[in-house]
Order: structure tokens, then C-alpha cells, then sequence
């Protein structure tokens, strides 16, 4: 089964910082595509499959997003960056977990703006 086999809903195409913290680790990066599940962060130093992230969640580049805020998640897949040059987009699949319902109304938000914003 691949990974888009996995997927429970539509991800859609996304371009906005997001700062990924794992204990004493902090990463600033982007995020690539996102759907009410999880997202995928575009990275050359992704994190290992099964770690922990808190994420900061920086839409203020998408258009009616709301301030900056938090969601929890676990790295489910990872895309290494290759030495070849091959690999044209390195990064970390993060599932989203344990998300309140607040963190969780304002993530189907973010979603639905992006969503509306590719059509």
C-alpha cells in the first residue's frame, strides 16, 4: 500500500512557513500540501519517522488565514534528500494528533481557505 493509498482526505497544494519543534530540535520550514489529517513539510533535514513535533502553524501568507497556532503531530513518512540530486522534493509527512477542538476548528479552516483558493 502506498502512502496515497493511506490518505483519508484531499490534500491540497500550500505554500506557508511552519516551525517543527521535537524536544531540543527546531526546524523552520515550509509547508507543501496540507489536509485535515496531516501535511507535508518541504525540508532537507527531515526528522525521523515516529518523532513527536509540535508544529507552528504560519498561514498569515494565505489569504483570510488566521494568526499563527499549534497543532500536535507524529512523522509518518519521510522523503530524504538524495546526494544525486534525483530527489526534487525532500521533506516529512506529519499526521496531526491529538488536536483540541478548537486547534482542530481552525485547521478545517485553514484547509477550506486553501481548498477555495486552488479551485
Amino acid at each position: 500500500m502506498g502512502v496515497d493509498d493511506r490518505r483519508t482526505s484531499e490534500r491540497f497544494p500550500a505554500c506557508f512557513p511552519v516551525d517543527v519543534r521535537s524536544g531540543d530540535h527546531f526546524l523552520y520550514a515550509h509547508v507543501a500540501n496540507i489536509s485535515e489529517m496531516g501535511l507535508f513539510v518541504r525540508t532537507d533535514e527531515p526528522l525521523a519517522i515516529g518523532t513527536i513535533v509540535r508544529l507552528v502553524l504560519c498561514p498569515s501568507g494565505v489569504n483570510g488565514a488566521s494568526a499563527p497556532f499549534e497543532a500536535d503531530g507524529t512523522v509518518t513518512w519521510v522523503n530524504e534528500v538524495r546526494p544525486d540530486g534525483e530527489n526534487l522534493n525532500p521533506g516529512m509527512g506529519v499526521r496531526f494528533d491529538g488536536l483540541t477542538p478548537e486547534v482542530r476548528e481552525r485547521l478545517v479552516e485553514l484547509v477550506r481557505t486553501i481548498a477555495y483558493l486552488n479551485d
